[in-house]
């Protein structure tokens, strides 16, 4: 079975997650290219892999927060279904077993906070990962953050980590937000769907989900 380090180094896989990244920097959107691809990939499987998932459903979790945004070099709308299908048609070829990829597909067109629903294992942890990257380094424009809620937002992150307890059985998503540059309310108002979708997905794995900003709990 091929893994995660593998595809990191695959120059087709690489093309298909900066043309997306290139696609949506013209739009404006924060950054969703390597970095952010890696962060999520190998957070769902670290999930996973606390809560003592096997590994073929770890790899499956890596392999589909890898590829979750390349529809985006489509168009940004529905780009959750795009990503699927071409991660299927990816996937395929660089031999992975159909019944995975069937599975990598299915994470993947779920992971999109308007339409996604954790159906499984690996989409519950991709949906966990993706929600949870809130960061400075994501925000490409840092000039003038007083015009764009989003990169103020993730400018104001200094730190954002996944704690995953096993025996609390509990998930936590703790953030560290600067407040001199954003208020934690702009953080809500943005991101309430995310923590919401995020919480479903922690709960389809048998946990609770908690929020924690500034070391006061949220949620």
């Amino acid at each position: 079975m091929i893994d995660l380090d593998t595809l990191l180094k695959d120059r087709e896989v690489l093309s298909y997650i900066k043309a997306a990244d290139k696609h949506l920097e013209s739009l404006g959107y924060t950054e969703h290219g390597i970095r952010h691809a890696g962060y999520v990939a190998k957070t769902a499987g670290e999930i996973l892999r606390k809560l003592g998932y096997r590994e073929r459903e770890c790899r499956i979790a890596e392999f589909a927060g890898l590829l979750h945004d390349i529809g985006n070099l489509v168009n940004r709308d529905k780009h959750a279904l795009m990503s699927a299908i071409f991660a299927h048609d990816l996937l395929l070829r660089k031999g992975l077993a159909l019944q995975d990829v069937l599975e990598v597909a299915m994470a993947i067109g779920n992971h999109h906070e308007e339409e996604g629903n954790p159906v499984s294992p690996s989409a519950a942890a991709l949906i966990i990962a993706d929600k949870s990257d809130v960061h400075r380094s994501r925000v490409r424009k840092r000039h003038d953050l007083r015009n764009d809620i989003h990169d103020r937002v993730n400018y104001s992150a200094k730190s954002s980590k996944v704690i995953v307890y096993p025996r609390k059985k509990k998930i936590t998503f703790d953030i560290k937000i600067d407040t001199k540059i954003s208020p934690v309310l702009e953080y809500f108002e943005i991101f309430m769907e995310r923590m919401l979708i995020a919480s479903k997905a922690t709960k389809y794995l048998g946990l609770k989900f908690e929020l924690i900003i500034n070391k006061t709990k949220m949620l």
